[in-house]
């Protein structure tokens, strides 16, 4: 993928709403270096796509960040649509909150402060077990395979996971590559591609997209 292909996808591939693009913008402008651990646009645009496709009513995600993916969720969810998301930085999704309420969809996104673990253990411990139409999961690498085992009792039967970041830039299939994220993302992925409870495709969107359904 040249930049200048990638630029023709956005053009004509994508239809970013107004205040996504700003939401980019101001990441790009606040977030420094870590701008880059924001979802594409073409990401983006896939997930409202599942989203509708879905007819997701309540979603959740493991890492917000500046919260493009919540935004973006939250714009393709009806008006009685939710997202739980699940981060631990008031700084970095205060940069979003200031454009989901622009949009008009802060009402949508439920911001649970705390390790996406506990808000999903709290979640299974109030009831919320087979409550949830869609998940996406863009946090700790090391922690993916304890995600999928908490989203596998939060989503309904034929509820849809989509992993970040599967490929990892390449690095999952370099194996000279031993740092403990590289190795947790191997991992996750060879067990995903056994685990007979879900319907799976890898995607080369972005930096790699799984995206899981769970069996009947």
């Amino acid at each position: 993928m040249t930049e200048a292909l990638y630029d023709y996808l956005v053009k004509v591939g994508v239809r970013e709403h107004p205040v996504l693009a700003k939401l980019r913008a101001a990441t790009l402008a606040e977030a420094g270096d870590r701008a880059g651990m924001q979802i594409s646009a073409d990401e983006g645009a896939l997930l409202q796509l599942l989203v509708r496709l879905t007819g997701a009513r309540r979603t959740i995600e493991a890492g917000t960040f500046t919260g493009y993916s919540a935004l973006a969720v939250a714009l393709a969810l009806p008006a009685d649509g939710q997202v739980v998301a699940c981060d631990v930085s008031a700084e970095w999704t205060g940069i979003g909150k200031r454009f989901w309420q622009e949009a008009g969809v802060a009402h949508k996104i439920d911001l649970r402060l705390a390790p996406a673990l506990t808000t999903m253990d709290g979640l299974l411990d109030a009831g919320a077990a087979g409550t949830f139409d869609f998940a996406f999961l863009d946090a700790v690498k090391t922690e993916y395979a304890d995600y999928l085992e908490r989203v596998v009792r939060l989503l309904r039967k034929g509820g849809l996971v989509a992993v970040d970041n599967v490929l990892w830039s390449g690095r999952v299939a370099d194996a000279s590559v031993r740092d403990d994220d590289t190795r947790a993302l191997r991992s996750f992925n060879t067990a995903l591609h056994r685990d007979q409870r879900f319907d799976i495709a890898m995607v080369p969107v972005a930096d790699g997209l799984t995206l899981a359904r769970l069996r009947d």
